[in-house]
């Protein structure tokens, strides 16, 4: 282990030249101009893969963006993990937002700052460093390994759920390792156990069979604008919670440990809400504000639209308005059933005097691993190492549909062993990793390698 982590020590400058070299790559996955630079970061992936000594290195074309594969199986009776990431970025705009270039990743105040450097490139790439080392060091792995790195991750993995079923004995592992996600805070490194699942709704309203002129017809025609606002309005009740009869409904409680665990982390709604630049912090009444955002479901409006929103005036009244609604679920709580009480509950309160529609954009499972998990055991273990102090317990308010396809498959548990911060600025402006936790999330990764097979056997059961 000296011999692994000095090697670290002495590639730290190589490591962050290569690492610029795959944040310079603009692989925006939605947008069609950037499909050829998207697939030449697959080939860098594929590429670097090879170069530190991985086999079995596979691209495979997809009806949208490559997947790449690659494994080291040379640990018989030892336990293999999945290690899932992905490649593909978000956009950039507002580029005069930016402090630097966003594919010109550049280094100050201890952070390194690029489109994909917290997520999900920079994540990935610490592995990579782990890889290397024990196969530059040693020849060999304390585990067997299979890479799955993804072109599609932004755009909701189109096709990612069809390839995992189409590829389950070459998927075969004991456990998924997931690096995507933010620690609690700074110096605070963390295990992440559970994800918020997802359904997302759109709503239209449509009024008069064309725009009318508001003096004319204003008075007499009920406002699709209106109409909606009031529908919107109607969604939670003065306590803060959703007021959609049977929304609660399959919600699996907090249990008194885990509220308990929440409310001895460091943690101050005051600095919260400074920092969003809010007066006040708002949400359903008798949980805090991290049972919130981590483990009760939410109903948020994230976008509405209608009339005329241009510069200067317009008198319009619109012929139609409309509305996304997302849903942040939690375990127990399927999308499915939450899309159709939501869609039964907009339908009984819209009024008539204007025809409303609801329409399903798209939804996902909740996931939570046990804490008390041979894969989690030996993440707390590795972190405690790396970074030179226990990790904390968290839940995280976001969703990787994913994770739940991964258990449902192939029945596996996965590991989110993240290390983004939260103010990391993923899909946003200025977007950086830290490189205190690059560095030592390299000497983590090296570790969780070592620590795993102390705590799962070969056939990759509870020891």
């Amino acid at each position: 282990m000296e011999q692994l982590l000095s090697y670290l020590e002495k590639h730290k400058n190589q490591y962050l030249d290569e690492l610029r070299e795959l944040l310079a790559i603009p692989s925006i996955s939605t947008m069609p101009e950037h499909t050829g630079d998207v697939e030449r970061c697959a080939r860098w992936v594929a590429d670097h893969m090879a170069t530190i000594g991985l086999r079995n290195i596979q691209t495979f074309p997809t009806a949208g963006h490559p997947i790449v594969f690659g494994e080291w199986l040379g640990a018989p009776g030892k336990p293999t993990v999945l290690l899932y990431g992905h490649y593909d970025v978000q956009p950039v705009e507002p580029l005069e937002l930016w402090t630097s270039p966003p594919f010109q990743a550049t280094i100050r105040d201890g952070n390194i700052y690029a489109r994909g450097s917290a997520d999900d490139k920079g994540q990935i790439f610490i592995h990579f460093k782990s890889i290397e080392a024990y196969l530059k060091n040693t020849g060999s792995l304390p585990i067997n390994l299979k890479l799955l790195i993804e072109g599609e991750e932004e755009i909701g993995s189109q096709h990612l759920e069809q390839f995992v079923r189409d590829h389950k004995d070459l998927l075969k592992a004991d456990l998924v390792l997931v690096s995507d996600s933010a620690m609690f805070a700074k110096g605070i490194p963390s295990i992440c156990y559970g994800l918020r699942g997802l359904a997302y709704m759109q709503i239209d309203v449509v009024g008069p069979n064309r725009d009318l002129h508001s003096g004319s017809f204003g008075g007499s025609i009920h406002n699709p604008i209106q109409v909606l606002a009031e529908i919107v309005a109607k969604l939670h009740d003065r306590n803060g919670a959703v007021a959609i009869p049977g929304f609660y409904k399959d919600v699996r409680p907090l249990s008194a440990g885990e509220r308990s665990t929440f409310g001895k982390l460091p943690w101050s709604d005051r600095n919260y809400a400074r920092g969003l630049g809010v007066k006040q912090l708002y949400g359903e009444k008798g949980y805090t504000t991290l049972e919130r955002v981590w483990a009760r479901p939410t109903l948020e409006c994230n976008g509405i639209w209608g009339g005329f929103t241009g510069q200067g005036a317009k008198t319009v009244l619109p012929a139609r308005a409309s509305a996304k609604i997302s849903m942040r679920l939690v375990p127990d709580q399927q999308s499915t059933k939450i899309a159709r009480v939501f869609e039964k509950h907009i339908k009984k309160i819209a009024p008539g005097t204007a025809e409303v529609s609801v329409s399903t954009i798209h939804g996902g499972e909740a996931a939570i691993t046990p804490i008390d998990s041979p894969g989690v055991r030996a993440a707390v273990a590795a972190l405690e190492k790396g970074f030179g102090k226990k990790p904390v317990y968290q839940r995280e308010g976001g969703s990787i549909p994913i994770v739940v396809q991964f258990k449902k498959l192939l029945g596996l548990d996965t590991v989110l062993l993240g290390f983004g911060l939260p103010d990391e600025n993923a899909h946003a402006p200025d977007e950086f990793l830290n490189l205190d936790n690059f560095f030592k999330g390299i000497r983590t990764s090296v570790h969780f390698f070592n620590e795993l097979p102390k705590h799962l056997n070969g056939q990759g059961k509870k020891s």
